[in-house]
């Protein structure tokens, strides 16, 4: 396996951190990255890997798989800076939120092998998940090597359409932002109720994971779990009958269908213009 990454930042390092958790030779990476202290930081961490300060034949010659994982703002630069070298290349992936694939393959002059992603930010721990959508032109040999980069990160869900992927962003891709909004409320109202910073930050973090392992390991739907840990007249629905009469869970759902619009501007607003 050879892959080459435009973009050596976090992302990047995770993705190289997963595979060679899983058996990869650091020798297997080449990266470019213009910044010389990311150089560094990935030369030490993977003693071996090839370091380009730009895009060139070399950087890529012989990738059978090239990720592009710049910020989206970056990714026009990046795709036409590699399209003079790209045509025999088996497959690219983009893990840059909100590029289309048909902007990304204009730009890197008719390239059509594109695999688009949305990884979100628990990757770098190995704990994410990440949307994938491959068209046609990608053959399925492309969309497994694409698949198994991904997964050295977490879990992989394949979507049937490319505008899936804008709701991806919403549910998981800014859905860690939730939890930590979350983690916020009930760790001040732990601290609002008498407890230490750290004896609040213990009791919310410990609830939160107990019971995402609890819903795991249950093959009911969470409104049968929360029902279960509601008995009527106690004080868990009393919290929860707060929470309804001030509409929390409509206007949740509200603002994951508001982050899924936002992510279908972005792609409007980065794939406009020329080139």
């Amino acid at each position: 396996m050879n892959l080459s990454f435009i973009g050596g930042g976090n992302m990047a390092t995770a993705l190289i951190g997963g595979l060679v958790a899983r058996g990869a030779q650091s020798r297997e990476f080449r990266v470019v990255e213009p910044y010389r202290e990311q150089q560094d930081k990935l030369s030490a961490r993977f003693p071996g890997i090839g370091i380009f300060g730009e895009a060139t034949a070399g950087a890529i010659d012989g990738a059978d798989l090239v990720v592009i994982a710049v910020k989206p703002q970056q990714m026009r630069v990046a795709a036409q800076a590699l399209a003079p070298f790209i045509e025999h290349v088996p497959v690219v992936m983009t893990i840059a939120a909100g590029t289309r694939i048909a902007d990304l393959s204009r730009w890197l002059g008719g390239y059509a092998r594109v695999v688009r992603a949305m990884p979100n930010t628990p990757a770098l721990i190995g704990a994410g998940i990440s949307g994938a959508f491959a068209p046609a032109a990608v053959t399925p040999a492309g969309h497994r090597l694409a698949g198994s980069v991904l997964e050295a990160a977490g879990a992989v869900v394949w979507v049937e359409r490319e505008e899936m992927l804008d709701a991806v962003t919403g549910v998981s891709g800014s859905g860690v932002a939730y939890v930590f909004y979350f983690l916020e409320g009930l760790e001040q109202a732990a601290r609002d109720l008498g407890f230490s910073k750290d004896d609040a930050r213990q009791l919310t973090y410990a609830t939160f994971a107990g019971a995402i392992r609890l819903a795991q390991a249950s093959d009911l739907e969470p409104g049968i779990l929360r029902a279960q840990v509601t008995s009527k007249g106690g004080t868990t629905e009393r919290a929860l009958s707060v929470m309804e009469a001030e509409g929390v869970k409509a206007r949740f759902i509200g603002a994951v269908k508001a982050a899924a619009a936002r992510a279908q501007e972005l792609g409007d607003e980065l794939g406009r213009g020329e080139g």
